[in-house]
Protein backbone atom coordinates (compact mmCIF):
# COMPACT_ATOMS: atom_id res chain seq x y z
CA UNK A 1 0.00 0.00 0.00
CA UNK A 2 2.85 2.26 0.53
CA UNK A 3 3.51 2.21 -3.26
CA UNK A 4 0.02 3.41 -4.24
CA UNK A 5 0.55 7.18 -3.74
CA UNK A 6 3.54 7.27 -6.08
CA UNK A 7 1.60 7.14 -9.40
CA UNK A 8 -0.87 9.75 -8.12
CA UNK A 9 1.97 12.09 -7.25
CA UNK A 10 3.49 11.68 -10.70
CA UNK A 11 0.23 12.30 -12.59
CA UNK A 12 0.47 16.12 -12.69
CA UNK A 13 4.05 15.85 -13.87
CA UNK A 14 3.07 13.44 -16.63
CA UNK A 15 0.22 15.71 -17.70
CA UNK A 16 2.54 18.70 -17.80
CA UNK A 17 5.09 16.77 -19.79
CA UNK A 18 2.43 15.67 -22.27
CA UNK A 19 1.22 19.19 -22.97
CA UNK A 20 2.93 20.83 -25.92
CA UNK A 21 4.52 24.18 -25.13
CA UNK A 22 6.32 26.29 -27.75
CA UNK A 23 10.07 26.35 -27.38
CA UNK A 24 11.49 29.62 -26.08
CA UNK A 25 13.42 31.59 -28.70
CA UNK A 26 17.17 31.46 -28.49
CA UNK A 27 18.77 34.50 -26.80
CA UNK A 28 20.65 35.22 -30.03
CA UNK A 29 17.49 35.30 -32.17
CA UNK A 30 16.95 39.03 -31.59
CA UNK A 31 20.51 40.29 -31.83
CA UNK A 32 20.78 43.66 -33.64
CA UNK A 33 23.43 44.26 -36.27
CA UNK A 34 26.80 45.49 -35.04
CA UNK A 35 28.79 45.99 -38.25
CA UNK A 36 27.50 47.89 -41.26
CA UNK A 37 28.47 48.19 -44.92
CA UNK A 38 27.05 49.94 -47.95
CA UNK A 39 25.76 47.91 -50.89
CA UNK A 40 25.22 49.22 -54.40
CA UNK A 41 22.38 47.58 -56.34
CA UNK A 42 23.26 48.27 -59.96
CA UNK A 43 20.54 49.64 -62.28
CA UNK A 44 18.99 46.87 -64.38
CA UNK A 45 16.47 46.79 -67.24
CA UNK A 46 12.79 46.87 -66.35
CA UNK A 47 11.47 43.41 -65.55
CA UNK A 48 7.96 42.37 -66.53
CA UNK A 49 7.39 40.66 -63.19
CA UNK A 50 9.08 43.00 -60.71
CA UNK A 51 8.90 46.32 -62.58
CA UNK A 52 11.60 49.06 -62.68
CA UNK A 53 15.00 48.31 -61.21
CA UNK A 54 16.81 51.64 -60.71
CA UNK A 55 20.10 52.29 -58.95
CA UNK A 56 19.72 51.71 -55.20
CA UNK A 57 22.00 51.93 -52.18
CA UNK A 58 21.15 49.73 -49.19
CA UNK A 59 22.75 48.97 -45.83
CA UNK A 60 24.17 45.55 -44.95
CA UNK A 61 24.14 44.72 -41.23
CA UNK A 62 26.18 41.91 -39.72
CA UNK A 63 26.39 40.33 -36.27
CA UNK A 64 28.31 37.20 -35.25
CA UNK A 65 28.34 35.14 -32.07
CA UNK A 66 30.38 32.10 -31.08
CA UNK A 67 29.99 29.74 -28.12
CA UNK A 68 31.00 26.22 -27.21
CA UNK A 69 27.87 24.60 -28.63
CA UNK A 70 26.64 27.12 -31.22
CA UNK A 71 27.83 29.81 -33.60
CA UNK A 72 25.66 32.31 -35.43
CA UNK A 73 25.99 34.71 -38.33
CA UNK A 74 23.07 37.06 -38.98
CA UNK A 75 22.93 39.31 -42.05
CA UNK A 76 20.28 41.95 -42.68
CA UNK A 77 19.65 44.43 -45.49
CA UNK A 78 17.95 47.75 -44.77
CA UNK A 79 16.38 49.69 -47.65
CA UNK A 80 16.20 53.48 -47.11
CA UNK A 81 12.66 54.86 -47.04
CA UNK A 82 11.05 51.41 -46.95
CA UNK A 83 9.62 49.60 -43.93
CA UNK A 84 10.08 45.84 -44.08
CA UNK A 85 8.85 42.90 -42.05
CA UNK A 86 11.41 41.70 -39.51
CA UNK A 87 11.76 38.40 -41.41
CA UNK A 88 12.50 40.10 -44.74
CA UNK A 89 16.05 40.67 -45.98
CA UNK A 90 17.30 38.41 -43.20
CA UNK A 91 19.68 35.46 -43.41
CA UNK A 92 20.85 33.39 -40.45
CA UNK A 93 23.53 30.70 -40.43
CA UNK A 94 23.54 28.50 -37.33
CA UNK A 95 26.45 26.14 -36.64
CA UNK A 96 25.75 23.26 -34.25
CA UNK A 97 29.16 22.12 -32.98
CA UNK A 98 27.84 19.02 -31.23
CA UNK A 99 26.12 17.66 -34.34
CA UNK A 100 28.71 19.18 -36.72
CA UNK A 101 25.87 20.64 -38.77
CA UNK A 102 25.04 23.96 -40.45
CA UNK A 103 21.48 25.27 -40.70
CA UNK A 104 20.38 28.18 -42.88
CA UNK A 105 17.48 30.31 -41.72
CA UNK A 106 15.04 31.81 -41.07
CA UNK A 107 12.66 28.86 -41.00
CA UNK A 108 10.15 30.63 -43.26
CA UNK A 109 12.77 31.03 -45.97
CA UNK A 110 14.81 33.91 -47.31
CA UNK A 111 12.51 36.74 -48.43
CA UNK A 112 14.14 39.77 -50.09
CA UNK A 113 12.81 43.19 -51.01
CA UNK A 114 13.13 44.67 -53.58
CA UNK A 115 12.92 41.41 -55.48
CA UNK A 116 15.07 40.33 -58.40
CA UNK A 117 17.99 42.64 -57.60
CA UNK A 118 20.65 40.05 -56.73
CA UNK A 119 21.04 40.74 -53.01
CA UNK A 120 19.27 37.51 -52.02
CA UNK A 121 22.01 35.47 -53.68
CA UNK A 122 24.56 37.90 -52.21
CA UNK A 123 23.32 37.14 -48.68
CA UNK A 124 23.52 33.42 -49.34
CA UNK A 125 27.05 33.80 -50.71
CA UNK A 126 28.16 35.74 -47.64
CA UNK A 127 26.68 33.12 -45.30
CA UNK A 128 28.28 30.27 -47.25
CA UNK A 129 31.68 32.01 -47.30
CA UNK A 130 31.53 32.39 -43.50
CA UNK A 131 30.54 28.73 -43.04
CA UNK A 132 33.23 27.49 -45.46
CA UNK A 133 35.88 29.52 -43.64
CA UNK A 134 35.12 28.10 -40.19
CA UNK A 135 33.13 24.86 -40.63
CA UNK A 136 33.85 23.50 -44.12
CA UNK A 137 33.63 19.87 -42.93
CA UNK A 138 30.19 20.30 -41.32
CA UNK A 139 27.10 18.75 -42.88
CA UNK A 140 24.26 20.90 -44.18
CA UNK A 141 20.80 20.51 -42.69
CA UNK A 142 18.30 20.42 -45.55
CA UNK A 143 14.68 21.42 -45.33
CA UNK A 144 11.49 22.43 -47.08
CA UNK A 145 11.34 25.64 -49.08
CA UNK A 146 8.41 28.06 -48.67
CA UNK A 147 5.61 27.38 -51.13
CA UNK A 148 4.59 31.00 -51.73
CA UNK A 149 6.85 31.23 -54.81
CA UNK A 150 5.59 27.98 -56.34
CA UNK A 151 2.51 29.66 -57.79
CA UNK A 152 4.65 32.19 -59.68
CA UNK A 153 6.68 30.37 -62.31
CA UNK A 154 9.19 33.20 -62.79
CA UNK A 155 9.81 33.59 -59.06
CA UNK A 156 10.17 29.83 -58.59
CA UNK A 157 12.68 29.59 -61.44
CA UNK A 158 14.72 32.50 -60.04
CA UNK A 159 14.78 30.89 -56.59
CA UNK A 160 15.75 27.43 -57.83
CA UNK A 161 18.41 28.86 -60.15
CA UNK A 162 19.97 30.90 -57.35
CA UNK A 163 20.07 27.94 -54.95
CA UNK A 164 21.50 25.59 -57.56
CA UNK A 165 24.15 28.15 -58.44
CA UNK A 166 25.21 28.14 -54.77
CA UNK A 167 25.59 24.35 -54.81
CA UNK A 168 22.25 23.24 -53.32
CA UNK A 169 20.15 20.41 -54.72
CA UNK A 170 16.43 21.12 -55.27
CA UNK A 171 13.99 18.21 -55.25
CA UNK A 172 10.19 18.10 -55.49
CA UNK A 173 8.19 15.41 -53.75
CA UNK A 174 5.13 15.84 -55.97
CA UNK A 175 4.60 15.94 -59.75
CA UNK A 176 3.07 19.44 -59.57
CA UNK A 177 6.29 20.77 -58.04
CA UNK A 178 4.51 22.34 -55.09
CA UNK A 179 6.64 20.83 -52.28
CA UNK A 180 10.30 21.70 -52.84
CA UNK A 181 13.17 20.57 -50.63
CA UNK A 182 16.75 21.79 -50.63
CA UNK A 183 19.81 19.85 -49.51
CA UNK A 184 23.58 19.72 -49.76
CA UNK A 185 26.10 17.12 -48.58
CA UNK A 186 28.66 19.33 -46.82
CA UNK A 187 29.50 22.99 -46.46
CA UNK A 188 32.60 22.50 -48.63
CA UNK A 189 30.35 21.60 -51.59
CA UNK A 190 28.64 25.04 -51.55
CA UNK A 191 29.79 28.07 -53.54
CA UNK A 192 30.34 31.48 -51.97
CA UNK A 193 30.06 33.62 -55.11
CA UNK A 194 27.36 35.97 -56.35
CA UNK A 195 26.58 38.19 -59.34
CA UNK A 196 29.09 40.96 -58.67
CA UNK A 197 27.77 43.01 -61.58
CA UNK A 198 24.46 43.37 -59.71
CA UNK A 199 25.64 43.87 -56.12
CA UNK A 200 28.84 45.61 -55.05
CA UNK A 201 30.17 46.21 -51.54
CA UNK A 202 31.10 49.87 -51.15
CA UNK A 203 33.91 50.44 -48.66
CA UNK A 204 33.90 53.47 -46.39
CA UNK A 205 36.62 55.32 -48.31
CA UNK A 206 34.94 54.52 -51.62
CA UNK A 207 31.63 55.86 -50.30
CA UNK A 208 33.39 59.03 -49.13
CA UNK A 209 35.02 59.41 -52.55
CA UNK A 210 31.65 58.96 -54.23
CA UNK A 211 30.09 61.64 -52.03
CA UNK A 212 33.01 63.98 -52.69
CA UNK A 213 32.75 63.40 -56.44
CA UNK A 214 28.98 63.92 -56.34
CA UNK A 215 29.45 67.19 -54.42
CA UNK A 216 32.05 68.35 -56.95
CA UNK A 217 29.71 67.46 -59.83
CA UNK A 218 26.90 69.42 -58.15
CA UNK A 219 29.13 72.46 -57.80
CA UNK A 220 30.19 72.23 -61.45
CA UNK A 221 26.58 71.87 -62.53
CA UNK A 222 25.64 74.82 -60.32
CA UNK A 223 28.29 76.99 -62.02
CA UNK A 224 27.08 75.90 -65.47
CA UNK A 225 23.48 76.57 -64.48
CA UNK A 226 24.37 80.02 -63.17
CA UNK A 227 26.13 80.85 -66.46
CA UNK A 228 23.12 79.65 -68.44
CA UNK A 229 20.79 81.75 -66.27
CA UNK A 230 23.00 84.83 -66.86
CA UNK A 231 22.94 84.18 -70.60
CA UNK A 232 19.17 83.77 -70.58
CA UNK A 233 18.79 87.05 -68.67
CA UNK A 234 21.06 88.81 -71.17
CA UNK A 235 19.09 87.39 -74.09
CA UNK A 236 15.86 88.49 -72.42
CA UNK A 237 17.20 92.05 -72.07
CA UNK A 238 18.32 92.04 -75.69
CA UNK A 239 14.93 90.68 -76.73
CA UNK A 240 13.18 93.46 -74.82
CA UNK A 241 15.40 96.09 -76.52
CA UNK A 242 14.72 94.56 -79.93
CA UNK A 243 10.98 94.52 -79.28
CA UNK A 244 11.09 98.22 -78.31
CA UNK A 245 13.10 99.06 -81.43
CA UNK A 246 10.70 97.13 -83.66
CA UNK A 247 7.73 98.86 -82.03
CA UNK A 248 9.32 102.28 -82.66
CA UNK A 249 10.05 101.39 -86.29
CA UNK A 250 6.48 100.22 -86.81
CA UNK A 251 5.13 103.42 -85.25
CA UNK A 252 7.48 105.56 -87.40
CA UNK A 253 6.47 103.62 -90.53
CA UNK A 254 2.80 104.13 -89.76
CA UNK A 255 3.43 107.86 -89.19
CA UNK A 256 5.26 108.14 -92.53
CA UNK A 257 2.53 106.23 -94.32
CA UNK A 258 -0.12 108.49 -92.81
CA UNK A 259 1.92 111.56 -93.71
CA UNK A 260 2.29 110.40 -97.33
CA UNK A 261 -1.42 109.68 -97.60
CA UNK A 262 -2.21 113.11 -96.19
CA UNK A 263 0.16 114.79 -98.70
CA UNK A 264 -1.29 112.78 -101.60
CA UNK A 265 -4.85 113.74 -100.75
CA UNK A 266 -4.20 117.47 -100.38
Amino acid sequence: MSENPAPAAQAPEDAAAGSETPAAPHPWSELPAEQFSLLRLAPLPVDRETGPRPLRFVQLGRVERNAKDLSLLRLTVQVPGQRLHRQQNLLEVWADHQRKEIRFGPDKGLSVEPANRGHGRFLMAQGIAWARKHFAHYQVEGGALPTKDNFNEAARERRDHALKAQGFTIEYSDPLQLKPFYSAPRVSSLHGDWQAEKVQIIELLDAAAMLQQADQNLQEQSVKLRKLEDRVDRLKREDTGLRFTITCLIAFSLFQAGLLIWIATR
